[in-house]
């Protein structure tokens, strides 16, 4: 027996389906700490479900993850890591609340991701900084393996940009040489992947904490042959 919704309802097969983080997200590391970046861009299908999500999602104080894939997997995956790894330091009398090992946090988003490999459609990168290892940032893809890099890309966007990175990528980069090179990236992946778009959001972590900035459309990094965003204001002027 069919229980959908009546077609007569007129609601769209594409609202139907799952919500989908796709996406460009990734992040690196810097001398002193880390940055975060994504679009935000939330699609069913080919609707724009959300045009201005946030995909950059603090679990500790010191310690950000970046979401893609299944908006509703991801959310649930970072709520019970954050649930995990506070009980963690509860029980072992941390005596920083509020941060943890971003190690720690890597390992258990890794256990939650793979022992749930064929349920989950979710890829994260688990980034942030602690007085233990400094900055470091921690790929975990579909499947739910782990890997400890200098910078990496996750989305349906990464596509477009995993060669630009490799090509313009330099060790020991300045926190402002960091946010543009990611802001650089985002903007041509939004160029050219029709499933990354909108604003550009940042989150940078050090020592001293954990700043975001967001970027609208018309403050992007223009990639080659792409036409620049008109504000409104502009037009009725």
């Amino acid at each position: 027996m069919d229980y959908g919704v009546p077609a007569a309802l007129g609601v769209a097969p594409e609202l139907m389906e799952e919500v989908s983080t796709g996406t460009t997200i990734m992040a690196c590391v810097y001398d002193g700490g880390v940055v975060l970046g994504a679009d935000s861009r939330t699609s069913t299908g080919n609707y724009v479900a959300n045009r201005a999500s946030d995909k950059i999602t603090q679990v500790m104080d010191n310690v950000w993850m970046c979401r893609s894939g299944s908006a509703a997997d991801t959310q649930n995956v970072c709520a019970f890591v954050k649930n995990a790894v506070e009980e963690h330091g509860i029980m072992s009398g941390s005596d920083e609340p509020g941060m943890a090992d971003v190690k720690l946090v890597a390992n258990v988003t890794m256990q939650i991701a793979y022992r749930n490999k064929d349920r989950l459609s979710a890829g994260m990168i688990i980034a942030g900084w602690d007085r233990r290892a400094g900055p470091q940032v921690f790929g975990i893809p579909l499947g739910g393996s782990l890997e400890k890099c200098d910078f990496t890309l996750g989305g349906s966007g990464s596509a477009y940009i995993t060669g630009f990175c490799d090509d313009t990528w330099k060790p020991g980069m300045s926190r402002e040489e960091a946010e543009a090179w990611i802001r650089r990236a985002i903007s041509i992946a939004i160029s050219r992947d029709a499933s990354s778009g909108g604003v550009i959001r940042l989150v940078t972590i050090h020592e001293k904490g954990a700043e975001k900035q967001m970027f609208e459309p018309a403050q992007h990094p223009l990639a080659y042959d792409e036409l620049p965003v008109i504000r409104r204001e502009e037009v009725v002027a």
